[in-house]
């Protein structure tokens, strides 16, 4: 076994020590945390939302070129004879067929301007080719010349068109927006190989690798180091960082497999399971691909581009319009906040939101005080609560304290609709309420929300039995498998006289 893990962490500097290379890798210091590589920025570019860009650009720039060069013979488009019109309506879709067929909308990451510019060329000169000899033999598209001179033009097109797309591939590459962070669970052969397919390509930005059997494990893999055990994983601050957890254990041991799954599938993090790459084609499909196809999904947040985007658009522009209306009402809410009791008008705490990042959530303060309840709750508000103001008393009744949510809405940090979030430490019968609910960390597999199923629901306010964690998640839950924009609707209608009507919760 030191022999394997010393030809995996085998360093230049090793070759030149023959001593140096006779030890074995626990006897040096083995990284910790601290030493996993740099993340890459949180926002991260879909490649597939690439590519589809790409071809839109691409037919939609082809498409106004036929239109403008029918124009340009002075006739209307719907009056041409089909022989003529034929030829110009085909040389889009098909010149796009052909680019795609020649791997021109593959953008590799390692791929040069020139190589990419040649399939570009290649694709497109072919298909113009093919479409102009058939159109000069079977006497379609009018005159020849002149229809020559239009697939000239639009071969010159995708050609601009696409060194453009390759260099802003290549910018964004450099930015770290299309790699994905990374940690593989598992310092095994298939974990080996995957990080030296990813060296060619740099598709993942694999940062570390976790072993429960760190005695056995080597201190690097082709560079990536082994930082630590699944414990040391599980509390790494770094954890909402990380985009994809990658398991690489053998499908053989499978009862090591379903320890691991088991523990880690309470993660908001995408969990992924990679049996094999002996399969793997390069020409095929991407690496990245490869290791989040949909057999190996394990757990965590799906993938769905269109959803978030709708989300994210509903809630700028529906909280920008609460924003503003209810802005006279949070001016005068803030004047009375001061005249009722010394302190700032605003309380921001630290609670859990998205993947478990730790934001800082703004409400209007409702009670005396208290800079140690910023870092996180100290004790849930209990009926009478004599630390409660009395202007505290109405607005956490009504819930007008949370109307300064919007702000983190806007931001990017909060949903409109989602799980309410929970402040850092929060604690139950004297347990921190992660530990109560196998399930409790689903609930950050969406944004935490201004509002949400489990609030009109009647779950609400503090929870102060483990019965009513259970509850709250099991409403959370429920929302994030039916989450959509008509059900955030609904949600959102049914706030007011939810809330309005409730005497019954402590808040």
């Amino acid at each position: 076994m030191n022999q394997t893990a010393q030809s995996l962490d085998a360093q230049p500097s090793t070759q030149s020590a023959p001593k140096q290379a006779r030890l074995s890798v626990h006897e040096a210091k083995r990284p910790g945390l601290e030493d996993a590589r740099p993340f890459q920025q949180q926002f991260v570019i879909d490649r597939k939302a690439i590519r589809l860009g790409a071809r839109i650009i691409d037919i939609v720039g082809l498409c106004l070129l036929s239109l403008i060069a029918v124009s340009a013979q002075g006739t209307a488009f719907l009056d041409l004879p089909l022989g003529v019109a034929l030829p110009f309506m085909t040389m889009p879709p098909l010149v796009v067929w052909g680019m795609w067929s020649a791997g021109a909308y593959r953008f590799p990451f390692t791929e040069k301007i020139l190589d990419h510019m040649a399939k570009v060329a290649l694709g497109a000169s072919l298909t113009l080719a093919a479409l102009l000899s058939a159109s000069w033999l079977i006497g379609l598209g009018g005159n020849f010349m002149y229809f020559a001179g239009t697939g000239t033009l639009a071969g010159v097109y995708v050609l601009a068109a696409h060194a453009h797309h390759v260099s802003w591939t290549k910018h964004l590459i450099r930015k770290g927006r299309l790699s994905e962070n990374v940690v593989i669970v598992g310092a095994t052969a298939h974990a080996s190989r995957l990080i030296e397919r990813n060296s060619e390509d740099r598709e993942l930005n694999i940062v570390a690798i976790f072993d429960d059997r760190l005695g056995r494990a080597p201190h690097r893999m082709h560079g990536v180091p082994v930082v630590g055990t699944l414990d040391d994983l599980l509390a790494w601050d770094n954890l909402p960082s990380v985009d994809r957890i990658i398991v690489t254990v053998t499908s053989k041991a499978q009862d090591r497999v379903r320890l691991l799954i088991e523990r880690l599938r309470y993660l908001p993090n995408r969990v992924v399971l990679l049996l094999d790459l002996e399969d793997y084609n390069p020409e095929g499909a991407s690496l990245a691909e490869v290791a989040d196809a949909p057999a190996a999904y394990v757990s965590g947040a799906p993938a769905d581009a269109r959803r978030a985007f709708v989300k994210r658009i509903s809630d700028v522009v529906i909280g920008a319009m609460m924003l503003v209306a209810f802005s006279p009402f949070m001016l005068i809410i803030a004047a009375l906040i001061k005249l009722d009791s010394p302190g700032p008008v605003f309380f921001k705490q630290k609670r859990h939101g998205f993947n478990n990042k730790v934001i800082r959530v703004w409400k209007f303060r409702t009670m005396r005080p208290d800079k140690k309840a910023e870092e996180g709750i100290i004790t849930q508000v209990t009926d009478g609560d004599d630390r409660v103001t009395r202007l505290g008393r109405f607005l956490r009744k009504t819930s007008l304290d949370e109307l300064p949510q919007l702000i983190n809405v806007l931001k990017g940090e909060m949903s409109l609709v989602g799980p309410r979030p929970h402040a850092v430490g929060m604690t139950t019968e004297e347990t921190e309420v992660h530990h109560l609910v196998g399930d409790y960390a689903h609930r950050h597999r969406v944004k935490p929300g201004l509002t949400g199923w489990a609030q009109i629901n009647g779950s609400r306010g503090p929870v102060h039995t483990t019965e009513l964690v259970r509850e709250r998640v099991r409403l959370d839950m429920e929302y994030v498998n039916r989450s959509s924009f008509w059900f955030d609707l609904y949600i959102m209608i049914m706030t007011a006289p939810c809330l309005l009507g409730d005497d019954t919760n402590d808040r």
